[in-house]
This record gives structure tokens, C-alpha cells and sequence, in this order.
């Protein structure tokens, strides 16, 4: 309520009296009792007075999940709902199963209507209780009441209180971020490397900023702002650099080494290389996965494991490799990426890079960056030389049918793409920047960590004769 600066005490508060009823003691009282019957139900609650903020959300990318923007040249919209990758593969075609990290309800198909407020899920961001949970099938829905539902196969899910969760909604914390970004690519500590679920509470040498810091959450760095954009974009969906991004130097000042050889080296190193030393720290992550041997029936006891207790082989997706304490690969990298888009043709002869770091030693803006490189083999189109785009969740899909030559159809009709038919396998690989497991500063690399004969860096791969430590290199 706007008011002048001459309107006395007195006329404010007969002003504020005779505007309607006083404000409810707090903001579970005016949630009430429900019922809430569906997230939906409670959305309708929270636009009573969170209108202007829902707009605003459904601008951004959580919401959206892609925005126009410049990709190797070319104008157009990129994000996670037409991404690539060597995980799962695609978004189009597997919404239901997809879409249970989605800010929303009920995206189960292309059909889905963007601008309608009342499918934004903002428990899902706001729970402060511990107990929201998404079913990973349910196209971003809870179990609701009455509803028997089980994932996997013999492991029943209890209904949401959604009143419970409704009435202690607060700030996003580690947990409500986490129960996405930790998860991504299936499942915990599969995708990036250095986000799983050891960062809900991790020791201050897995991750010195959330181990060290009391009360330091995600949003610590990656600032929001009341439209709900925030601070920070992923180089997998948002390959060009920009004012959005974020850095170390945000918080730290670039003159934090009064030494000056190390004060050197931050102009060509960023900080990430020599206080990152190792990703995955607290469990393994998934470095290959070759969906080509997808399909065969293998029984449970003979399924075999590595040393980390972790399944070498699915039938419903191929072998996997995974690592641990992962030496990152280094590259040169100016902040932004190439990436291959949905009908690009490629090389089968060839590792296709799905997304690959851009820099040059030449290059004053590039700096030496740790990244996990994610490789695997996946499905194309050996006519149209396109990437192909799978169905494995529903109907037709793979995990269903275990018809490969199904499974593209669908997939890539449910694209936009062509498919010829026919198909092969190509080998994949991605880059995804290490930026978290922040080592405290005693555990940064040293000069003989990536200098000498037992250095880490491949120097002739970032364009150097050898190693720049050596005289006459």
C-alpha cells in the first residue's frame, strides 16, 4: 500500500482499518487447514498474494527450461527440454519421467501450456519440512492421498501433506536445490561430479564452503532476485558466456595471492584448477556409459561391481564406468562452449563432441579450467548422420519394448527430427566445468602437482612444446 508523506498516523491506520481484514499471524495461518487435494490447489493458494512473483517465474529458466540465445552462430532456443546429452539423452518423448525435476505440474507431453500459473510447483523450492517429494514418473506431481504408487517395483511411496508442507514454506535450502541438481542424470552423483547428495552436509575437505561456512546454502552464490533468475548457467543448455555468469572473483578478490608467482598464474589458471584438486570426493561418479549393450538378460547375482559397491552393467542401459577422487581434464576455456543441436550432422568416424570448452593459450581471456569429461556411446542416425533422440520412458519406449529401432521413431517424431530408419552407435563427449568441492586452501595443488615429470597437465595438448616450469620449454 502506497501512501504520501502527508497522511498522518491517524488516517493511516484508519486507512489500513477500513482496508479489510488484519494480516493473518503468520504465514501458516493463512494457509489454513486446506484441503489441498493437488499441488495445484496450492499454487491457487499462494497466487492470492504471490501473483507478480508468479509471472515472474514463469520467465525463467527453471520454468522454461530453455531461452533464446546465440549457440555456435546461430539464433535459437536452447535448454534442457532440447538439450543433447550422453546421460539419458533427451528430454522429448520422456516427459513424464523427465520432468519430475521440472518447477511444475504436469508436463507429460509436448502439449503442456507454459503460461498457466497454477502448474508452477513452489513447494518444491520453498519446503522447508524435508518430506516434499516428486514421484520420479509422475510429470512433476507428488503422491497424492489416496493414490498407491510404487518406484522402483516393490517400494511404495507414502502421500504428501501438502497442508504440512504449504503452511512451513520458507527460504530454498541445500535439500530443496539438491533434490534436483544432486539427482541429475538418473539418479545421485551421476552427472556432474561435483554435485551429490555429500553436499547436503558435507566435511569442510569435500567442500571447504559448504563444510565450512554455518548457514551458507546454494543461493549464497547463486543469487535470486524477486524475477526469480538466478545467479549462474549450467554450459551444458547455455553454451555462450554473459553477464550471468558467476565466478570466484565475485566474493574473492583477484588480488588474494600476495604472492607473486601464484598472482602470475591467476591471469592464465583460473581458481578452480589449483583449489579443485579431485571431483567426486565422497562417491563416485559415472565417467562412460555405452548404451549399445543395452538389452541383454543378465541375472541380478551375476551383475558385476567395482570397487566402489557400484553396478557395471543394466539391461535397461548398457555398461557404466565410474571414478572416484576423478583428476579433473584440464582445457583452455574463455567461459563458453560449442555444442552440437538437435539435426547437426556428424562424423561417426569421429568422437562427437556434444559440447566441447572454447579457448586458446593465444587468447587473453582463456584460462586453464578442470572439467569432467563425460564420454559413452549412443544411438544415431547412420543415414541422416544425426544424433538420435530416444524414447526409453512410456509406451514405445526402449526400457518397454527394448526395441532400439522403436524407441528412435518415437523419440525423433516426438523431436521434430527425421529419422531414416536405420541406425548405428557413436562414441560421445561432453565437458561440464568444476566449480564446487572448493578444497581448503592447505590442500591446493602445488607447483610439482602440474610442473615436472610427474605433473598432472597434458601441457602439448593446451599448445605448449612442454612443460612452460622446464628451462628451454
Amino acid at each position: 500500500m502506497e501512501t504520501t508523506p502527508f497522511l498522518a498516523t491517524g488516517a493511516l491506520l484508519a486507512a489500513l482499518i477500513t482496508a479489510g481484514p488484519a494480516p493473518a499471524a503468520s504465514h501458516a495461518d493463512y494457509v489454513g487447514a486446506g484441503p489441498f487435494r493437488t499441488g495445484p490447489d496450492v499454487t491457487r493458494k499462494c497466487l492470492e498474494c504471490h501473483e507478480k512473483e508468479a509471472q515472474a517465474f514463469i520467465a525463467s529458466a527453471h520454468w522454461t527450461w530453455a531461452r533464446k540465445q546465440t549457440v555456435n552462430g546461430r539464433p535459437v532456443e536452447l535448454g534442457k527440454k532440447n538439450a543433447l546429452n550422453n546421460f539419458c539423452i533427451a528430454v522429448p518423448s520422456n516427459w513424464p519421467r523427465c520432468t519430475s525435476c521440472h518447477a511444475g505440474y504436469g508436463w507429460k507431453d509436448a502439449s503442456f501450456d507454459f503460461s498457466k500459473a497454477e502448474n508452477i510447483d513452489c513447494l518444491v523450492c520453498h519446503d522447508t519440512t524435508g518430506t516434499y517429494r516428486k514421484f520420479p514418473t509422475g510429470s512433476g506431481h507428488p503422491v497424492y492421498e489416496g493414490e498407491k504408487k510404487e518406484f522402483p517395483k516393490g517400494q511404495t511411496w507414502e502421500p504428501t501433506d501438502l497442508v504440512k508442507v504449504a503452511q512451513n514454506v520458507g527460504k530454498p535450502n541445500r535439500q530443496t536445490c539438491g533434490a534436483c541438481h544432486f539427482y541429475a542424470g538418473g539418479g545421485d552423483h551421476v552427472k556432474h561430479g561435483d554435485l551429490d547428495a555429500s553436499l547436503k552436509s558435507p566435511s569442510r575437505e569435500i567442500d571447504v564452503h559448504m563444510g565450512g561456512t554455518p548457514g551458507m546454502v546454494c543461493q549464497s552464490c547463486h543469487k535470486g532476485d524477486e524475477a526469480h533468475t538466478i545467479k549462474g548457467r549450467a554450459r551444458s543448455v547455455s553454451p555462450a558466456a554473459g553477464p550471468e555468469v558467476m565466478g570466484c572473483t565475485d566474493c574473492h578478490k583477484t588480488e588474494a595471492h600476495k604472492n607473486p608467482v601464484l598472482a602470475r598464474h591467476v591471469r592464465r589458471v583460473a581458481c578452480q584448477t589449483c583449489h579443485i584438486p579431485t571431483f567426486a570426493k565422497d562417491r563416485p561418479t559415472k565417467v562412460w556409459w555405452d548404451w549399445s549393450t543395452a538389452g541383454k538378460d543378465v541375472k541380478p547375482e551375476e551383475v558385476k561391481k567395482d570397487g566402489y559397491g557400484e553396478k557395471l552393467y543394466d539391461k535397461m542401459k548398457g555398461d557404466f564406468v565410474w571414478e572416484k577422487d576423478v583428476v579433473p581434464t584440464y582445457l583452455w576455456y574463455d567461459g563458453s562452449v560449442d555444442r552440437l543441436l538437435m539435426g547437426d550432422k556428424v562424423d561417426p568416424t569421429k568422437v562427437v563432441k556434444l559440447s566441447s570448452s572454447r579457448g586458446d593459450r593465444n587468447d587473453p581471456k582463456s584460462r586453464i579450467f578442470p572439467f569432467k569429461l563425460m564420454r559413452g556411446k549412443q544411438p544415431f542416425d547412420s543415414e541422416n548422420r544425426t544424433v538420435a533422440v530416444v524414447n526409453v520412458f512410456g509406451p514405445e519406449g526402449y526400457w518397454t519394448k527394448y526395441d532400439w529401432n522403436l524407441a528412435i521413431a518415437s523419440g525423433m517424431k516426438a523431436a521434430g527430427q527425421p529419422y531414416s530408419g536405420k541406425f548405428g552407435w557413436v562414441e560421445t563427449s561432453m565437458v561440464w566445468p568444476v566449480n564446487h568441492m572448493v578444497s581448503p586452501k592447505g590442500k591446493a595443488l602445488k607447483c610439482a602437482d602440474c610442473h615436472g615429470d610427474k605433473g598432472r597437465l597434458d601441457w602439448k595438448a593446451l599448445g605448449y612444446k612442454g612443460d612452460p616450469g622446464k628451462k628451454g620449454d
